[in-house]
């Protein structure tokens, strides 16, 4: 009697989530996994559908917030398309149809007169950060994945009680998975000092269906709407000291002053205003007229769940194709999916020298071995690809030398479709030049994937990459 009550339920629960999977499914590969994963897995599989599985961009949650940001968009982009000086128009083919790209698919324009600095470490990123908060004089703007306990965060509570004391508004915001520490005191004493501090899609019981799948991924820092900063860092101290056997984290971000700032703002206060409920955030003091502050061409691409496109893997996808001579990326989690992947081996056969630099050893096992899932095929068509001793968390590619993009959104699915990301595109051959001389430096002889000796791995490790690829449309 309980063996039949058993296979009746795991029937019906199997057919109810495979009649989910046809009917809500995007993807085949995406709905052929989820199917396996419920027929294999008795009530865990159909458990994970329903957690991770389900598109909910369709349901409630993003509905009724649905109007508020397309109207908050629609007004900034009036304002950026009012006439700005230094909104930078293309002669170059490729960086024009780059940049029309994302102005239609992410609504941010390129902008000439940007001053850009690379921070190629944890100190140096922090330093930067610190000295700019220490200068702010009217408002700081601060979005993290995690924010983490320990040190870093202890200074950044150690300066906003400095500058609270000066009338400096303070607006947090974290993401409650990624900051799961941020709970009770530990965010309360943020809040006491007057900072508004706000989880970006908290996970409670009412909502959690809503949101567990759906994660803010960026990483931007504003300071009077003149200084910006965005990239791959989060506030952990694993970028300053090592906590494992990754030893110190390593990674990339940028600093910049000038028009593109306002690009991040605006990113910025879409988020809070969907965080906080309470502010818009539109007036003159957060949008400040910025004047040129360098040479270099920038422009701000933000994605997520709410987008209409999946503007971040449109953008890699654009830069691939557009790549006339080179392509070299960075990235920790490099599971790009059969159009991406295809692209890319489109491009080596071409005749586009394409490189590789992720890490020997991941932080999740089911990333690294879904990552080397995919070496051979490309390794096949003659790209390189080198393995990192340290653990890089940077997100970077680069083409022809001279257009680079820089900042939170992996090569992965989650990052496409799932997180709230922002990259920086620079426009600049030799910001390019310098960040490709950066990586350049771990592309080394010893570090670099032999086709043949990849071939030769064990029966086992081939064993563990296809299983891992199995589920990588799921990651």
């Amino acid at each position: 009697m309980v063996n039949t009550i058993f296979w009746l339920a795991y029937v019906a629960v199997t057919l109810w989530s495979i009649v989910n999977i046809i009917f809500n499914g995007s993807r085949a590969t995406k709905m052929i996994s989820w199917s396996l994963s419920v027929i294999i897995f008795p009530f865990l599989g159909p458990l994970l559908y329903y957690l991770f599985g389900i598109n909910r961009r369709k349901f409630k949650l993003f509905k009724l917030k649905q109007n508020e940001k397309r109207k908050l968009f629609s007004e900034t982009y009036k304002e950026l398309e009012g006439g700005e000086q230094s909104v930078h128009e293309f002669e170059d083919y490729k960086q024009d149809k780059l940049a029309s790209l994302i102005r239609k698919n992410s609504y941010f324009a390129p902008y000439k007169g940007n001053g850009v600095a690379l921070l190629n470490s944890g100190e140096e990123t922090f330093n930067a950060i610190f000295k700019a908060i220490e200068g702010a004089k009217k408002f700081i703007h601060l979005q993290y994945y995690i924010l983490e306990d320990g040190m870093l965060l202890d200074r950044f509570y150690e300066l906003f009680q400095k500058k609270v004391k000066e009338g400096v508004e303070i607006r947090m915001l974290y993401d409650s998975f990624g900051s799961n520490s941020m709970r009770g005191k530990r965010v309360q004493r943020f809040k006491d000092l007057g900072v508004k501090a706000y989880s970006t899609m908290p996970i409670r019981f009412g909502n959690l269906l809503f949101t567990l799948n759906y994660r803010n991924h960026r990483k931007i820092v504003v300071v009077d709407g003149n200084i910006g900063f965005t990239g791959g860092f989060n506030v952990s101290d694993k970028y300053m000291k090592p906590d494992s056997d990754l030893g110190i984290w390593q990674d990339l971000h940028l600093q910049i002053t000038g028009p593109a700032v306002n690009s991040l703002q605006r990113v910025f206060v879409k988020d809070y205003h969907f965080a906080g409920k309470e502010e818009l955030l539109l007036q003159d003091k957060y949008f400040p007229k910025i004047e040129s502050a360098g040479e270099t061409v920038a422009q701000i691409i933000s994605s997520g769940p709410d987008s209409r496109y999946p503007a971040i893997m449109q953008q890699y996808l654009a830069m691939i194709n557009i790549a006339t001579k080179s392509i070299c990326i960075a990235n920790p989690y490099f599971i790009p999916g059969e159009p991406v992947l295809e692209a890319i081996r489109i491009a080596a056969l071409s005749g586009v020298e394409v490189t590789l630099l992720t890490p020997k050893i991941s932080d999740s096992l089911l990333a690294q071995y879904s990552m080397f899932s995919t070496f051979e095929a490309l390794l096949e068509v003659g790209a390189k690809i080198y393995l990192r001793p340290d653990f890089s968390h940077s997100k970077v590619i680069i083409i022809d030398s001279e257009i680079v993009s820089v900042g939170s959104g992996n090569f992965d699915y989650r990052s496409f479709e799932h997180n709230f990301e922002t990259n920086a595109i620079l426009y600049d051959k030799d910001k390019a030049s310098h960040i490709e001389e950066l990586f350049t430096k771990h592309c080394t002889e010893d570090a670099k994937v032999d086709l043949e000796d990849f071939k030769k791995r064990s029966p086992f490790s081939k064993f563990l990459e296809g299983l891992a690829k199995f589920f990588s449309p799921l990651l």
